[in-house]
């Protein structure tokens, strides 16, 4: 089984006590994003676990618990998002520099083949347009060139809640592009610099359940939780079914996700995992490292929710 950490917010930057806390206990409860009464527990032992993929904009406070899950046995990759938006689009982000540093620091702990640099969702607006995300690119890459070994990106979604939180920036005047047509029409005027950026600094890039297709400017669909990937760094053989939880463009393979929406902090206005209720108050606020879950405290069942269609 592969464990996914999560994309429904960020683990390593906000619950990395937790869990830790989890894998020392060896299981996990996650409750039915649609139906909280119905609660999964999910076995973390490492006897059940193959590989955990991390999903982060903030590493540092995991970075303290790797010796323990390497001293266990865990196999493990992160996936690092690192795009510097402006603060009207991430707001409680960290600065470039402190992440970049973070970045470095754990590619150098655990490998530049085990820490891959997500630079999306991409956002075109009059604060980040193509020339924006070219220089910006082209910064970020400059900095991890030797520190990782693939790049993904992918353009923004904008999901209902999302497109309501992007309205109201465009009524204040920030302009960001949501119709398709121009979206589109727009990428070739940075997509295929992005992609010689990358390439040219020995960085692998693919795309993310991306339905535009981004295979001209040499950008390959690609996966996340990529058993190729996972065969080829860890030299494990995982199962090549695709997870049937995740969008049609989603390429990756099966995985449980231990995350909960409306936990993450970070409030980036693009995020579908946080909705407008949760960004009016502190999620953390109802945590506690010791619970078998993120928020609240759910006991374990026996229901199962992994056939559920989820982002």
């Amino acid at each position: 089984m592969i464990i996914s950490a999560s994309r429904r917010t960020d683990i390593p930057a906000f619950f990395s006590d937790w869990f830790v806390n989890r894998i020392r206990e060896g299981f996990c409860t996650v409750p039915n994003p649609f139906n909280p009464k119905q609660v999964s527990t999910i076995k973390l032992d490492v006897n059940n676990v193959d590989v955990i993929v991390f999903w982060t904009k903030y590493a540092e406070p995991m970075v303290k618990h790797l010796p323990e899950l390497d001293e266990m046995g865990y196999k493990y990759y992160f996936h690092y998002t690192i795009t510097d938006y402006p603060h009207e689009l991430e707001p409680n982000s960290p600065v470039l520099p402190k992440v970049l540093d973070s970045f470095k620091r754990l590619s150098e702990r655990i490998g530049p083949g085990r820490v891959i640099w997500r630079y999306d969702p991409i956002l075109l607006s009059n604060l980040t347009d193509a020339y924006y995300h070219c220089n910006k690119f082209e910064q970020i890459a400059n900095e991890l060139e030797g520190y990782s070994n693939r790049c993904v990106v992918s353009i923004a979604d904008l999901y209902r809640d999302v497109l309501v939180r992007i309205q109201k920036l465009n009524a204040s005047g920030l302009e960001v592009e949501t119709e398709q047509d121009k979206i589109i029409q727009k990428l070739d005027l940075f997509m295929i610099n992005i992609a010689e950026s990358a390439l040219s600094r020995g960085l692998e890039i693919t795309s993310c359940a991306e339905q535009i297709p981004l295979e001209k400017f040499h950008i390959e669909r690609g996966k996340c939780i990529d058993d190729e990937y996972i065969l080829r760094e860890f030299n494990l053989h995982v199962s090549k079914t695709k997870d049937r939880s995740q969008r049609p463009e989603c390429g990756c393979v099966s995985s449980r996700d231990i995350g909960m929406y409306n936990s993450c902090s970070f409030g980036c206005e693009y995020c579908y995992a946080t909705n407008l209720c949760s960004r009016l108050r502190k999620p953390t606020t109802e945590h506690d490292p010791e619970s078998p879950s993120i928020l609240g405290r759910y006991e374990p069942t026996n229901t199962d929710d992994s056939q559920l269609t989820l982002f």
